[in-house]
């Protein structure tokens, strides 16, 4: 592998084409103002670089990124790459990852909005993000211990696990399919409206309208916290172990909890059973 260190690179596709590359303490930056300085390359590793051009990883194949930075005016950074390891390493230039394949993040920090749109097989651990419209149209997502903040998340999913994550955020997994979120804190209005086969296991939910138009629902020993007007229109099984402010027709299935401040049943097609365990009638 070749080997270039503490060089500064602002040109016009600085090293486009390369080739079993290792680019370690170097700066993207400069008067130049070039793009794309990394473009149509294969095996290369970037180790405590500094970037600050826009484009600089687009059409890659084998892509190493460590404890590096890519800054705000580092625009549109990852396209249409696949075999990406990104770890230690900030990510704060907008539109920073898209249609790319078979991605990881390790311990990365994220300031990008529209981050990481139609990309596959993503996994992330241990990351922060502060991003809107967060991971649209994914699929095979594995996300483990992940903290993300913004508007808009986790839209139009397939096939994705998030275990032990923390999201503030609002109108998050609308449209999704095939998603598990489990030991998870998700907090925002309108959660997972219009979704499809999405499993909550032993999270807590925070905040107004979620879970409403849903097809399939499970939620497994869920606490349920400032929420109300839950579950309107939805297909959903539920075991909650908090107190619900309101619940809202219900389209079918079953709901366990412990108490409730209001059931809302003016809809002749609401036919979902509410089970509510701390009052002497049993079924509502």
């Amino acid at each position: 592998m070749n080997i270039i260190e503490q060089k500064t690179f602002d040109q016009e596709r600085a090293l486009y084409g390369s080739k079993d590359l290792l680019v370690r303490d170097c700066a993207f930056d400069g008067p130049a103002d070039g793009e794309s300085a990394l473009k149509e390359c294969r095996n290369i590793q970037v180790e405590n670089c500094f970037l600050n051009l826009r484009y600089p990883f687009w059409h890659n194949h084998g892509l190493t990124i460590r404890g590096s930075e890519l800054t705000e005016l580092c625009r549109a950074a990852l396209w249409y790459s696949e075999d990406l390891h990104l770890e230690n390493t900030k990510f704060h230039g907008i539109k920073a990852l898209r249609e790319c394949k078979q991605v990881r993040l390790d311990h990365c920090d994220i300031r990008s909005p529209e981050f990481g749109w139609s990309v596959s097989d993503i996994e992330m651990n241990d990351c922060d993000a502060v991003s809107e419209y967060f991971m649209l149209r994914c699929d095979h997502m594995r996300f483990r211990d992940v903290r993300m903040q913004g508007k808009y998340s986790f839209q139009y999913l397939q096939d994705a696990v998030f275990e032990h994550c923390t999201f503030d955020t609002k109108d998050a997994f609308w449209h999704a399919n095939h998603v598990i979120v489990r030991d998870s804190v998700v907090k925002g209005e309108y959660l997972a409206w219009y979704s499809e086969n999405v499993t909550f296991e032993r999270c807590t939910i925070i905040g107004t309208q979620p879970l409403c138009y849903c097809k399939n629902l499970r939620l497994i020993d869920c606490k349920m916290i400032d929420t109300d007007l839950c579950f309107e229109k939805s297909q959903v099984q539920a075991t909650i172990t908090t107190p619900v402010q309101s619940i809202k027709n219900p389209l079918s299935g079953k709901i366990v909890v412990p108490a409730v401040g209001e059931i809302v049943r003016d809809d002749p097609e609401s036919c979902g059973e509410i089970v509510v365990t701390g009052e002497e009638t049993a079924a509502i």
